[in-house]
Formats: structure tokens, C-alpha cells, sequence
């Protein structure tokens, strides 16, 4: 196979240029007394291929998707925390998303719990009976947080979407062992 290629590569380097030969060979002559003249090679004028590589606008179809973010008014949660020592609260917009493909599914944020200076923000996804066929879709949910500033972790029950965008979660099949290992901590809000 290689044979063939590098025969194919040569008859397109022959048959994509102009060769036309300036000089005729010459041989050295050579006398019997070892008196040489030099001899000439011949030469010759190659005219290759002009190739020109850049960029031409073209009228193509290509899939696109489109996603309308429309505002609206909703209910959403709020929870005032106060804690001892803490200082000034701020509102933190606590929002979960998912990434899904294949079946629309929910997600809703069922409580969160404080343990020492950590939120721990348990959601729940559900997959739903509508196909989605080759579409994907986010869904997400939110609860508004008047607390001090605290790290918040997102821990969602439910099988993990084969998507990118759904590694920034922990994603656990059974809360109960979660739930198990948190020490002092405290429920501050349940749906």
C-alpha cells in the first residue's frame, strides 16, 4: 500500500508542474593519460504548481440551537439566618442547574442544612416521561439565603447526567449515608 502511494505522490508531483530542460548532459571526456575535462551536469527550469490557501465566504446550513431566556415573576424561598457572632448577613441567590439530555427532568432544592461554617444545599433530580430526542436542556432551581458569608456545597440525589457542565456537584444515590457523616449540624430549611 505504501508502494502505491509514494508512486501516486510522484506521478502528481510529475503531472502538477511544467519541467523543461535548459542544458543538455555533457560526460566528462576522459584520455588514457588521466587528463580529465570536467563535465557538466544538466540543468533544468521547474515551473511548480501555484497553490493559494486562505478563507472564501460561503452560504452553508448548520445545526443551531436556540435558547430564549425569558424573565418572569415567581415565588422563590427565602431564609433569614442569624447566627451568633457572625457579623453582617448579605442575600445569596443559591441556584442549582442540571444539564440533561434524552428525557426532560426536574430539580428541586428539598433542604439545607448548616454545619459549622459550611450550607449544604440537597436537591433532588427526577427524570420525567417526555423525550427530549436530540435536544438538551438545563433545569434548575433557587432559594434566597439572608445569611453571613459561608461555603455552600451542592449535593444533588439522583443519577449523574453524562453532560460537562454537571461536575461542579456532588451527585449521591443515597442522602441518608450523606447525612450520616455531618457532625453538629442543623436543618434551616426543608420544601
Amino acid at each position: 500500500m505504501k508502494k502505491i502511494t509514494g508512486i501516486f505522490m510522484i506521478i502528481l508531483l510529475v503531472t502538477s508542474c511544467d519541467v523543461q530542460q535548459k542544458k543538455e548532459a555533457k560526460l566528462p571526456e576522459v584520455d588514457v593519460d588521466i587528463d580529465t575535462e570536467a563535465g557538466q551536469l544538466p540543468t533544468f527550469d521547474v515551473d511548480w504548481a501555484d497553490v493559494n490557501v486562505g478563507t472564501k465566504t460561503k452560504m452553508v446550513k448548520i445545526p443551531k440551537v436556540v435558547v430564549v431566556m425569558e424573565e418572569v415573576e415567581v415565588e422563590v424561598p427565602y431564609v433569614d439566618v442569624d447566627m451568633p457572632n457572625s457579623g453582617e448577613k448579605e442575600e445569596l441567590t443559591l441556584t442549582v442547574e442540571a444539564e440533561v439530555t434524552d428525557k426532560e427532568h426536574s430539580i428541586d432544592i428539598k433542604e439545607i442544612i448548616a454545619s459549622n461554617d459550611k450550607l449544604y444545599v440537597i436537591s433532588k433530580l427526577k427524570e420525567l416521561d417526555q423525550d427530549l430526542g436530540d435536544k438538551k436542556l438545563r433545569v434548575s432551581d433557587r432559594v434566597i439565603l439572608n445569611a453571613p458569608d459561608l461555603n455552600v456545597k451542592h449535593i444533588i440525589m439522583g443519577e449523574k447526567p453524562d453532560r460537562v457542565f454537571n461536575d461542579q456537584y456532588k451527585y449521591v444515590k443515597d442522602i441518608s449515608a450523606f447525612k450520616a457523616d455531618l457532625k453538629e449540624s442543623k436543618v434551616i430549611f426543608t420544601k
